[in-house]
């Protein structure tokens, strides 16, 4: 199989993504934001598929103007690992020599869970903002991960005055029971911004619902990142 670039953004709750990985690189500016997403492109295109196993593997350029975020829909973690061990450092070598000093700050892997708003109820939308909620608890305790995403959804499904630039919202616990990711479309940026604006703390309105939420026992931060879709590789 060869190596195709798509502009359509992934579909989160495909139920083969048995091990979704997020993974973040700082690399500084927006030139080398855009200087890595090429050099990704190249050292991917000039390869075959690695895998029957990698459904694909998309790239999203930080509103920070420093970090890539990426994210890869393995079949399962033993696919991913025989790929680290015979195909992941030839591109990694290319990437590194065409743009050197990025900065790896790990690989985050999880599980899907839950996800409101599927791609056949986007209306037609195309994202234009990928927002990335990135929530710590205080150790690993894999029930409160999951409680904590369904009290979210309780509160979502009561929200009085949901804002309208919201498309979908894919809830994936960290399979080491301490974190929760929630990669949420957006139809725009000032979309978010504008909902983070409104009044209550955060997404979401200043309901009893919402406050138990952000008030969980063991919530030890929140993080919240905007991106673009900046790069789309699946086989072809």
């Amino acid at each position: 199989m060869t190596t195709r670039r798509t502009d359509s953004h992934p579909d989160l709750a495909d139920p083969r993504v048995g091990a979704p990985f997020f993974s973040t690189w700082r690399v500084g500016t927006p030139l080398r934001q855009r200087q890595s997403v090429e050099a990704i492109a190249g050292a991917w295109e000039r390869r075959p598929w690695p895998a029957d196993n990698l459904l694909g593997y998309h790239v999203y350029s930080g509103h920070d103007a420093s970090t890539l975020l990426h994210y890869s829909q393995w079949t399962s973690e033993p696919a991913y690992e025989a790929f680290v061990k015979t195909r992941r450092q030839e591109r990694v070598d290319e990437i590194d020599t065409a743009v050197p000093g990025i900065e790896r700050l790990g690989l985050g892997r999880y599980r899907h869970y839950r996800s409101g708003g599927a791609p056949a109820d986007r209306g037609g939308r195309i994202p234009g903002c990928i927002v990335i909620v990135d929530i710590e608890f205080e150790g690993p305790d894999p029930d409160r991960q999951r409680a904590w995403v369904d009290a979210v959804f309780e509160a979502l499904e009561n929200e009085p005055a949901p804002h309208p630039g919201g498309i979908s919202a894919h809830f994936h616990l960290s399979t080491d029971g301490t974190r929760v990711l929630n990669y949420a479309e957006w139809d725009s940026a000032q979309s978010h911004i504008e909902a983070l604006a409104a009044p209550g703390d955060g997404i979401g309105s200043a309901t009893a619902l919402w406050q138990r939420v952000q008030t969980w026992p063991g919530l030890k931060s929140t993080t919240v990142s905007r991106y673009d879709h900046a790069l789309g590789l699946v086989p072809d």
